[in-house]
């Protein structure tokens, strides 16, 4: 990095820093994929709350555990929730979203419709990233591309999720629960309450069988 002429150094200067600083001035905590990769293959491996082995009868069901679980105890320790997420809800939001799909497309013929395994929209992504916007804190920086792998997903989708959980929050005016956070993630009141009910019940279902799981 070049550094330019000034009074106290007339010739100026070359210097270096770290390619993270350069593409992130504000200091801001913002995740690019390459750190959530990094993360992932450093840390994950110790994570220890993983959803319960359950495919809930989809092929790919239980190729995703260790990173839900990883991004669910990151997030949790990020943000410091007063309820702790579980990770079987994750996986029974990923299933009533996705089925697991993690290139599915909501909407084939637009490419900002939503996407990937927690079926992250395009205006989503840029509300993630936006500095200046709603989330306040805690950023993640990603291409439509992006979504489409399962790592990048989840983390956004997670962190998204504990979004949903301060809105509905204040809405509700005491703090939401998860499956409250879910309704919010799914639309909430913004879809027509038979199509709500129709979502929430597929969740339900999916997280019930995944605690029955773990009971056994």
């Amino acid at each position: 990095m070049s550094v330019p002429p000034s009074k106290k150094n007339p010739a100026g200067s070359v210097t270096s820093r770290k390619g993270h600083c350069a593409r992130n001035p504000t200091g801001k905590d913002q995740l690019y994929p390459d750190e959530i990769f990094e993360m992932t293959a450093r840390h994950f491996s110790k994570a220890i709350a993983q959803p319960c082995s359950f495919n809930l009868g989809f092929p790919k069901g239980n190729d995703y555990d260790l990173l839900i679980a990883g991004w669910t105890q990151y997030w949790h320790e990020v943000l410091k929730s007063e309820i702790p997420l579980d990770s079987n809800l994750v996986k029974a939001l990923i299933a009533s979203e996705s089925s697991f799909d993690p290139k599915i497309l909501a909407n084939k013929k637009d490419s900002n419709s939503a996407r990937g395994l927690m079926q992250i929209t395009n205006a989503t992504r840029k509300i993630l990233g936006n500095e200046k916007g709603e989330l306040g804190e805690h950023y993640i920086t990603a291409t439509k591309e992006n979504l489409n792998n399962p790592n990048i997903n989840i983390c956004a989708g997670i962190r998204w999720l504990f979004h949903k959980q301060k809105l509905a929050s204040t809405k509700l005016k005491r703090n939401a629960s998860w499956e409250e956070a879910v309704f919010e993630y799914k639309g909430g009141k913004s879809t027509s309450s038979s199509r709500a009910n129709e979502l929430m019940d597929k969740f339900r279902e999916y997280l019930l069988k995944l605690q029955a799981c773990l009971k056994k």
